[in-house]
């Protein structure tokens, strides 16, 4: 019996969510089914929604947030509150199914940094996740206890960003 992996991008450089669909794509390649639930992003059309709806039903991906949220402000209305509990218990749900073979919480890490999930629940998931389950987490600030609990950590590193110079976002490339 293969040995599901707990894996983490995070860090402040770009690339995260991209890294985590490389990955499901290899993964895709190699006959297993990939879920990518997207905690936060919601409101935007991004590209990746588009192409990997040609995948579909080894791919799937969910966007159940309503958009980037001011995470720094601490202060969440009860619409934010609400919409983090109900994709939390949807993440759930999926993932003690055992239907996957690869699940991506794509930005969970910035949901529990900010307080709006426990590290607790999510450590508690982890113990309880199928044992065959690959698990990916992105996200700014991934917290030490689930570092510790994960088998592989890569940190995006930010050198250089374009936005830096006035640059906006670039369609294709950061959405």
């Amino acid at each position: 019996m293969k040995k599901g992996l707990i894996i983490i991008y995070t860090g402040n450089g770009k690339g995260k969510t991209s890294a985590a669909m490389g990955s499901a794509l290899r993964a895709v390649g190699q006959g297993l089914k990939v879920l990518m639930l997207q905690f936060i992003k919601g409101s935007w059309d991004y590209g990746e929604l588009e192409s990997i709806k040609r995948l579909t039903p080894d791919f799937i991906i969910q966007p159940m947030g309503k958009g980037f949220i001011h995470l720094k402000s601490k202060q969440y209305d009860k619409e934010v509150k609400e919409n983090i509990s109900q994709s939390w218990k949807h993440a759930k749900d999926e993932i003690l199914s055992d239907k996957y073979d690869m699940i991506i919480l794509d930005e969970i890490n910035y949901v529990i940094s900010y307080g709006l999930l426990p590290v607790e629940e999510m450590l508690t998931l982890l113990e309880k996740k199928p044992k065959r389950l690959h698990l990916i987490l992105t996200g700014r600030d991934a917290h030490k206890k689930i570092i510790e609990k994960s088998d592989l950590v890569t940190e995006m590193n930010e050198i250089k960003h374009p936005f830096s110079k006035g640059v906006k976002a670039q369609k294709g490339i950061e959405f």
